[in-house]
């Protein structure tokens, strides 16, 4: 298929390795002291390692390559861990490839009884890591018997109670159906919904036209997948008050 693609030119690459870490999807690695595009299908062709690189010898082309897959980006993070483990370096990452800031994680997250509520104090309820839609990978272990929770991400500046009524105890994934691609939305929860075992979706968006975008996706998602899982629709005004 033909589609957008990142393209090193090894002439101008310096092997300086400022645009691995700015690839969340690890497509770049250093070989033999130049950067290079690991594989087809782990880049995403969204550019986001164009502003890193100081020598300008990175762009976006258009040509036939294999699809972006993120099962072969989650197995190779994967398979990188392992590496970095075998060799005994926690900061292998740097040049292996994959954005520490968006790799998989997830934490336990105190109860409410145990927080320190009661005397004013307020805890993270958030469970995970990423959260972004796109960064999430679709057969990621968090989504196993998960009440899910899909934001919009203006929401928790709106609403101040968000941690406590929304996000405790449930899965999350944030977006933001006017900035990005809502057609990708749809496809990637259309993925994670007929492939795991989510069973609850509570979708939660701002009062605004562009926000029903994030509802529609969920909706389309849910008929595409032919799943029958309950559906939750939460709006919430600017004022910070559920509609």
């Amino acid at each position: 298929m033909k589609r957008k693609i990142v393209e090193i030119d090894q002439e101008k690459c310096d092997g300086c390795g400022l645009c691995v870490p700015s690839c969340a999807e690890g497509a770049i690695k250093i070989i033999n002291g130049k950067a290079v595009l690991a594989a087809d299908n782990l880049c995403d062709g969204l550019g986001a390692c164009l502003g890193e690189c100081p020598r300008d010898a990175i762009q976006i082309i258009e040509r036939d390559a294999d699809e972006f897959d993120e099962r072969a980006v989650e197995a190779s993070r994967v398979a990188e861990s392992g590496s970095a483990k075998q060799h005994g370096s926690s900061s292998a990452g740097h040049h292996g490839g994959g954005c520490p800031g968006s790799r998989m994680m997830t934490r336990e997250t105190p109860s409410s009884e145990s927080s320190g509520e009661e005397s004013g104090s307020r805890q993270s309820k958030l469970g995970q890591w990423p959260v972004q839609l796109k960064l999430v990978p679709a057969n990621a272990p968090l989504f196993e018997n998960a009440d899910l929770l899909i934001a919009a991400d203006c929401v928790p500046f709106a609403y101040a109670d968000f941690h406590k009524d929304f996000l405790a105890g449930r899965a999350l994934l944030v977006g933001c159906p006017k900035l990005d691609d809502n057609q990708y939305y749809t496809e990637k929860l259309t993925d994670i919904f007929r492939n795991t075992t989510v069973r609850s979706v509570t979708v939660v968006k701002m009062a605004v036209p562009c926000c029903g975008g994030i509802e529609a996706a969920a909706k389309n998602a849910l008929a595409a997948s032919g799943k029958t899982i309950p559906l939750k629709i939460v709006t919430v005004g600017i004022d910070g008050t559920i509609q």
